[in-house]
């Protein structure tokens, strides 16, 4: 029910923005539409690959992963939460389940926060952001991450999941967390260098499967039996590109409104306008809040990087993504993301140092 009304809110933001690209773009709601579509392209190159390729890689990597995380008694699905929601980690998730729940529980939560912030926010963030922000930016990170449990927690609770089961369920995910965040204060040099190695060649594998589906699809020629086709990674990364079409043009009237508000409110807790600003915008990408940190003070810029841990994209390209493979997950990928979100900015604020970072 609660994903039914949000669809209908989707719908309504792309006949507004469709209205206003036919008026001209009058309003601005129809650049926002425009966009939607515009994402297809980027979409697909981070997408297609790694979902034709999922079937293999999860009956390779199965067999090194299955067994050590069944010591655990930890289900191999969270291995898929490695990866970024729409980077295959949903997919990885999905094929290593022994529990379908927790398969989508780790492909739609935990790959949304934690994969999210190990294969994007971290290496794009350090190559965006100045030198002198790198410091405040390990520290941001390290408060999302400290802030993450409350994600996970109230994202397994909507999905029925015991308070334990759920701690037990991510104990590799916290492991890996508490390892990174400790690496980005200590040696965050190496550890963004090993981020970033990381990203490359998950970004070469997403292009192998890429070139891999397409010569089968062009000829016929089946390179390697067991790929997933093109055509149905094409039509995720499609239905993704349609909800977008509502959603940013919802996102852009949210962020008008909420703007003066929102303004106000930073001044009294010590936020300026950017970060304010930045804080509203992450909720569709998180690169535009990034490229603005220089222009945000240290209690902005700590409060933004610790937010976008688990708010990175939750009005866009997830949202997009969650309603095209698994919709009725959709509320419990916003109340998670919108939980973690808000345990970082209170982190944020209320620690010492949070107003003397540099």
């Amino acid at each position: 029910m609660i994903n039914h009304m949000i669809m209908i809110i989707m719908a309504l933001g792309a006949v507004a923005g469709g209205i206003d690209r036919i008026m001209g773009n009058r309003f601005g709601y129809g650049k926002k539409f425009e966009e939607g579509f515009q994402y297809l392209g980027p979409t697909a190159l981070s997408m297609v690959g790694i979902i034709c390729l999922a079937p293999l890689v999860s009956g390779t990597l199965g067999k090194l992963i299955i067994p050590v995380y069944r010591f655990l008694g930890v289900d191999p699905a969270m291995f898929g939460s490695l990866l970024a929601i729409d980077m295959g980690g949903y997919q990885l998730s999905m094929e290593l389940a022994e529990n379908p729940m927790i398969g989508r529980y780790a492909g739609i939560v935990a790959a949304s926060v934690f994969g999210c912030t190990i294969v994007f926010t971290v290496p794009v963030g350090m190559g965006l952001i100045e030198e002198r922000d790198r410091t405040v930016f390990a520290r941001g990170i390290m408060l999302g991450l400290a802030a993450m449990p409350a994600a996970l927690i109230a994202g397994g609770a909507v999905c029925g999941l015991g308070f334990w089961e759920i701690l037990h369920q991510n104990l590799p995910v916290l492991v890996l967390a508490l390892l990174l965040g400790i690496g980005l204060y200590r040696v965050p040099d190496g550890m963004v260098k090993g981020v970033e190695v990381f990203a490359v060649l998950i970004r070469a594998v997403i292009t192998a499967g890429l070139v891999l589906a397409a010569v089968t699809y062009m000829t016929g020629f089946v390179v390697i039996p067991g790929m997933a086709p093109v055509e149905e990674a094409m039509a995720v990364v499609s239905s993704i590109g349609v909800v977008l079409l509502g959603s940013l043009p919802v996102t852009e009237f949210l962020q008008r409104i909420l703007k003066r508000p929102c303004t106000v409110l930073g001044a009294k807790i010590g936020l300026d306008s950017i970060s304010v600003l930045g804080l509203l915008v992450s909720i569709v990408s998180p690169i535009p809040a990034l490229a603005m940190m220089k222009d945000m003070n240290e209690k902005g810029k700590l409060v933004n990087v610790a937010y976008m841990v688990s708010a990175a994209s939750m009005l866009a390209a997830h949202l997009g993504f969650t309603v095209s493979t698994e919709p009725d997950m959709l509320p419990v990928l916003l109340i998670s993301k919108a939980a973690g979100c808000t345990a970082a900015v209170l982190l944020g604020l209320v620690l010492p140092e949070a107003d003397g970072i540099g």
